[in-house]
């Protein structure tokens, strides 16, 4: 059966054999090392992915043999049949080898001297038995059978999913959401493998499907495409895709005619897996989702733009009151901003940095409070919720927090526990950074609040717009229907003034002297991205931290793009190397392209709903770790196969298997800076997309530094990122909707 002629290397052959050893493995794609002692007794060192190999298991494994240039002669696997070890010896050897998490060679001696061949059969179907074993507990018994049935469920999937070629992670998210029924609901829909929470593209799916035998002009196929193209698309920030060029995106995506595309749409249509109608002359094609949150979320906007109190206060005594106890003089329109709130249950205030909006804030929570109005205080992430309790003097929460956030049973979707069956406890609620909040949050949050409660929407709509699907504050302001301030003048010229000045002069469009280098903001030129690259590198590591007193945690270096030299990706690798290189008392875990490193700056870049944290002393836990939150490595756990995040005082534990949540943060996207704000900010020019490189992202970046900017680069990329006033536009109606509810042309 098996050949194993050393001299007949890239033959095709069949090896089979027991594993020894295993010498390496990568839990995030499953490639493993390992020895294996083949039927005609040689070891072989064979390379491939297995996911959770372990000594004593059988394998029969087709592929070739090669010479690695370090290594030397190796089997290279592309397909493995694997059967758990039979005899007593070779169970010994495979849960000896600590491939059940609980078990160890004294133990897995215990457990073979007393079931043997049985061995394995009772672990994964009597655990009760084990517990009659000295040393052995009832609930330790219980926990070796799960980590024995989990790693068994683990590896079928994942033996199905390797066996097309796919990446065995996308069989660890599937197990992680569905369990032991993955496979067969993957099986009945291999479409599965597409969905957000999964992670697979696609291409993916569909090279599985065709490869399980779907036809390419079957109906499963083309409504899964049509359903993929409008969910991929949300992520381009639409609600809806006209038909017309939904039907051409899903017939160039897989090859088939748009009329085909075209009647799959309809089948969907009709079936209520999409929402179809026409606005403004466009034929819209919504998920479900979206178009119940942009119709619900229209509709309590525009009631509530007709919502007016006229408590019997006399506005101009309190606003006059409040100045004396505060020490300061408002500003006409700022006062104007305070009647506004006071008269009306939604009211807009918008402007730059600098224009007081944090001043109009402070001002209307002290009436609020002298009235009695029960306010709640909320923004679209962590970091700006931190930022808004810190200016505000009063504690500020993420929406999510708020509202309750967590997974469905499925597992799939978000919900809510604060809704219209259970309404938030306030009068009023304040939403910071709206900018940043999609059409999805802004319902939920509507719905959340009490019919009468109040909703000051605050946030600068010159920056960009939220990731999700949506443009919520720049349609609410443009609809003309909700009272709006914007807020003009500039109030803060202090030390910083350079990087208001210079921001306000980016966002209109004009050049700021970027050799001026004074007051907080400077210019770095270089015209290399390796010097570039170099350069960002030196200030974080020695200039800034040597010559201004300023530590690396309280830099941050941006860059409008993932990708390149001067991307996050690479200047996250050339930051780790330089502020936590690796040393002897650090433990690491490498992850794909990537190493964890205790002390390592990371992101969270999902929301995770589930996710459990707790505070150092354990006084305090709760649930729920949110994209965008920035924490450090504080412990690596090896044999536990976990690290430790701290986020500001809330410890998070992930396991190897959900490492794809997390991502270094030295450096960041412009998009995920936006909402909060940093000691200092070095923004690498960097040459990338037209859609990446406009004034909106230069404008976002500059406004993210509170005491010094530093941009390094080329002056050109500036000046071109200026003159690019492109806005893409977003496919969604909530500003068409407000009107017509609210009969304004």
């Amino acid at each position: 059966m098996g050949k194993t002629p050393m001299d007949q290397e890239n033959e095709y052959l069949e090896l089979s054999g027991t594993v020894d050893s295993v010498i390496f493995k990568n839990e995030e794609n499953g490639y493993t090392v390992l020895r294996l002692n083949d039927e005609n007794g040689e070891r072989v060192t064979v390379v491939g992915t297995f996911p959770y190999a372990a000594p004593g298991e059988t394998m029969i494994i087709s592929g070739s043999w090669m010479n690695h240039s370090v290594h030397g002669k190796q089997f290279k696997a592309e397909f493995a049949q694997r059967l758990l070890p039979h005899s007593a010896q070779a169970i010994y050897e495979y849960l000896a080898s600590g491939s059940v998490r609980g078990i160890g060679p004294a133990t897995a001696s215990l457990i073979v001297d007393r079931f043997g061949e049985k061995t394995l059969d009772v672990l994964e179907n009597d655990p009760a038995q084990l517990a009659q074993i000295k040393g052995i507990s009832s609930q330790k018994a219980l926990q070796m059978s799960r980590s024995f049935r989990r790693q068994t469920g683990v590896r079928r999937l994942m033996e199905f999913v390797c066996s097309f070629g796919l990446r065995p992670i996308l069989a660890m998210q599937l197990y992680k959401h569905y369990g032991d029924e993955a496979l067969e609901l993957l099986r009945q829909n291999p479409y599965l493998l597409a969905a957000s929470h999964i992670g697979g593209s696609f291409a993916e799916a569909d090279h599985l499907a065709r490869e399980m035998g779907l036809d390419g002009n079957s109906s499963n196929r083309i409504n899964a495409a049509v359903l993929f193209e409008l969910r991929h698309n949300t992520g381009n920030g639409h609600c809806f895709i006209p038909r017309e060029k939904l039907a051409a995106a899903t017939a160039e995506l897989i090859g088939v005619a748009i009329e085909d595309a075209d009647a799959g749409i309809g089948e969907l249509i009709e079936d209520g897996q999409l929402r179809f109608e026409t606005v403004a002359g466009c034929n819209a094609c919504y998920l479900p989702e979206l178009y119940e949150a942009e119709t619900h979320a229209a509709e309590k906007l525009a009631a509530m733009s007709r919502g007016r109190f006229n408590e019997r206060v006399d506005i101009e005594k309190l606003i006059e009151t409040l100045e004396r106890r505060q020490g300061l003089r408002y500003a006409e329109l700022q006062k104007r901003t305070l009647r506004l709130a006071l008269e009306n249950q939604i009211v807009v205030i918008t402007g730059g940095p600098g224009t007081g909006k944090t001043t109009s804030i402070r001002a209307i929570l002290a009436l609020f409070d002298q009235l009695g109005i029960k306010t709640l205080l909320a923004a679209p992430t962590g970091r700006a919720a931190k930022r808004m309790t810190e200016l505000s003097g009063q504690e500020a929460q993420t929406v999510h927090r708020l509202l309750g956030a967590k997974f469905a049973e499925d597992g799939e979707r978000v919900v809510f526990t604060k809704d219209e069956s259970d309404r938030l406890d306030c009068n009023a609620v304040v939403l910071d950074e709206c900018s940043m909040v999609d059409i999805q949050l802004m319902d939920a949050l509507l719905r959340a609040m009490p019919d009468d409660a109040r909703l000051i929407m605050v946030g600068d709509a010159d920056q960009l717009p939220s990731v999700g699907p949506g443009n919520v504050f720049s349609a609410v302001i443009r609809s003309g229907v909700i009272p709006t301030v914007r807020l003009t003048e500039i109030f803060r010229q202090n030390d910083n003034s350079n990087i208001v000045r210079n921001a306000h002069m980016i966002n209109h469009g004009d050049y700021p002297d970027l050799s001026e280098n004074t007051r907080g903001f400077f210019r770095l030129r270089r015209l290399e991205a390796a010097g570039t690259a170099e350069t960002i590198t030196e200030l974080c590591a020695v200039r800034l931290p040597g010559k201004m007193n300023i530590p690396p945690k309280d830099i941050q270096v941006l860059s409008p793009t993932r990708r390149g030299e001067l991307g996050t990706v690479n200047l996250n690798k050339r930051l780790q190397e330089a502020l936590n290189p690796r040393a002897g008392d650090k433990k690491e875990k490498p992850f794909g392209d990537v190493v964890f490193r205790e002390g390592d700056r990371v992101m969270q870049i999902r929301n995770n709903y589930d996710l459990l944290w707790h505070n150092a002393a354990r006084t305090e836990a709760g649930m729920g770790v949110y994209n965008g939150d920035i924490g450090q490595i504080v412990s690596i756990d090896l044999d536990g196969e976990s690290l430790t995040v701290d986020y500001d005082g809330r410890l998070a534990s992930y396991s190897f298997a959900s490492l794809l949540e997390l991502e270094h943060a030295w450096a960041m996207t412009v998009h995920k800076a936006q909402g909060s704000e940093y000691r200092a900010v070095i923004l690498a020019l960097s040459g990338s997309s037209p859609m990446l490189m406009t004034r909106g992202v230069l404008y976002t970046a500059v406004t993210r530094a509170k005491e010094l900017l530093i941009l390094v680069g080329d002056d050109a990329v500036a000046y071109r990122m200026i003159d690019n006033f492109r806005q893409s536009r977003r496919y969604a109606a909530l500003r068409i909707r407000l009107c017509a509810l609210c009969g304004v042309t």
